[in-house]
């Protein structure tokens, strides 16, 4: 079973996804961490994200393996994933790699932008989650502060929508709703309620 999670930054498909994961025993990736990952290693060697040729190349270098969670998380890298994964090459050469790891044995959960319309357009089960600028910005803020990070929630929030906007508008692969997905809004939901009405998602596929 293949269970793809699509939908913007702090919408929650994160958290839903590994959730998902546990209650039905399967393997998640979390794939903007590839991203992230990717401009990680520009901004480690002191280049610039929207270099095209050098991304594709920091992209095809990456391993599964590699990845250092700590060092990838934060409002900076965030944004840094959202620029280099507006170049097209750069998704490309991450392809092959998110779908090897949905092909597993027994199937797996992944959660990103683009899961259900260009990684895994087949998954058993697709849910678009979402919510509310504003409640996105809260939840981000909270979970920057938590980190010790310095937040002001007029950046936040600025920083939601700007990431709405690039991830929703470049030409490869962009931020959108499969049509057959279901869409899980999360603004009024806390994390029980979301992973509850997720379940249930998946459950009603699975049946029909």
């Amino acid at each position: 079973m293949i269970i793809a999670i699509d939908g913007p930054a702090a919408s929650g498909k994160g958290t839903i996804a590994r959730r998902l994961a546990a209650h039905y025993g399967l393997p998640h990736l979390d794939t903007g961490l590839l991203y992230r990952a990717t401009a990680r290693v520009l901004l480690d060697r002191g280049e610039r994200l929207d270099d095209a040729e050098r991304a594709t190349a920091a992209a095809r270098g990456l391993a599964l393996t590699d990845f250092d969670e700590d060092l990838l998380r934060g409002a900076e890298m965030g944004d840094a994933a959202s620029v280099v994964g507006a170049i097209p090459d750069v998704r490309a050469a991450l392809l092959d790699m998110q779908r090897n790891f949905a092909a597993r044995d027994g199937g797996a959960v992944l959660d990103g932008r683009d899961i259900g319309t260009v990684i895994c357009p087949d998954a058993d089960a697709k849910i678009f989650v979402t919510a509310e600028p504003e409640t996105r910005a809260q939840r981000r803020a909270l979970e920057l502060a938590g980190r010790g990070e310095k937040v002001d929630f007029t950046d936040v929030l600025a920083d939601i929508r700007k990431r709405d906007d690039r991830d929703s508008a470049r030409s490869s692969a962009p931020l959108v709703a499969a049509a057959d997905a279901v869409r899980l809004d999360t603004t009024a939901l806390d994390i029980e309620s979301a992973v509850a009405e997720a379940v249930a998602i998946v459950e009603a596929r699975r049946k029909g």
